[in-house]
């Protein structure tokens, strides 16, 4: 698309609509308080438009698009997936361009496809940031939520130098870190470091037979933690990263069955060697990066 000159202004310059006030957007907009010229907030639930008004989350909220969507330069989506889709096809009607396009979404291949429909008026790129709790609710909400997570950006191959520099300026706003990357490669990512963990935590919390309660302990808290994770937000992940998560899931039973196998030949040596593998691969992937450190 031809770049807008809108589009060069810096974060501090523009009028920033969020749209799903839960835990990542409520907590998007708090960071953000201070950081741009105007801050909308939507959700179509009246209850949490009332508590972001009583918070003061924005100066102004609504129930309604057409409200609050007009006056921005820079609209973020920060729905559940299925509602993202949703709303990029109903945009062109909302908002009369230009603006850019951000969304929160925990899968981009669909958003992004989706994205590249949107007439040109519209500077689109999706968005991930890798943090977050298992409520959901605007009640969570809190301004360092953000600090230090990585924050993935997937941009089309129409998305500006413009837009990937106010992407950039809000991702180091909010106390992140920028993670540029092509959709499918972040899905690829995702469904083996989140996406695949919250349906480990299914299983064993699934597997666990009640009377266990008495000897439940931080490790099976810790472990199975994400199996508390909204219902309505890890549908549509599974839906939309089913391509991904399947293969996973068949990596996973072989590595299960294999420490089976291990077990039951009662060969110790091999699984010491297995689980002290598992223990450096663990470390390697979760070593903080010099960016984390900074």
């Amino acid at each position: 698309m031809a770049e807008d000159p809108s589009f060069n202004h810096p974060l501090a310059q523009q009028t920033v609509a969020i749209v799903g006030l839960g835990l990542m957007g409520g907590s998007l907009a708090l960071a953000l308080r201070g950081r741009c010229a105007g801050l909308l907030g939507m959700d179509h639930n009246p209850a949490v438009v009332e508590q972001a008004a009583r918070m003061g989350l924005a100066d102004r909220v609504s129930t309604l698009p057409e409200v609050v969507l007009p006056q921005a330069g820079l609209i973020i989506l920060a729905t559940p997936l299925s509602a993202i889709l949703r709303l990029l096809d109903d945009l062109p009607g909302l908002h009369p361009g230009p603006a850019v396009v951000l969304d929160l979404g925990s899968t981009k291949s669909a958003v992004v496809e989706k994205m590249s429909d949107l007439p040109p008026q519209f500077d689109p790129l999706g968005g991930h940031p890798m943090c977050g709790k298992e409520r959901s609710s605007l009640s969570e909400a809190e301004a360092g939520l953000y600090r230090g997570a990585p924050f993935a950006l997937t941009p089309l191959a129409r998305t500006s130098p413009a837009a990937r520099r106010l992407a950039e300026e809000l991702v180091g706003a909010v106390g992140a870190h920028p993670v540029w990357l092509e959709a499918d490669e972040h899905d690829a990512m995702v469904a083996a470091t989140s996406h695949l963990p919250y349906l480990t935590a299914v299983a064993l919390a699934s597997i666990t037979p009640p009377e266990a309660a008495a000897l439940v302990g931080p490790g099976f808290r810790s472990t199975t933690r994400l199996a508390e994770t909204p219902l309505s937000i890890m549908l549509d992940i599974l839906r939309y990263n089913r391509a991904n998560l399947l293969p996973g899931l068949v990596r996973l039973q072989r590595e299960i069955a294999y420490l089976s196998h291990l077990l039951q030949s009662e060969d110790y040596p091999a699984l010491a060697a297995e689980l002290e593998q598992a223990a450096r691969r663990r470390m390697q992937l979760t070593r903080p990066s010099a960016e984390e450190k900074a």
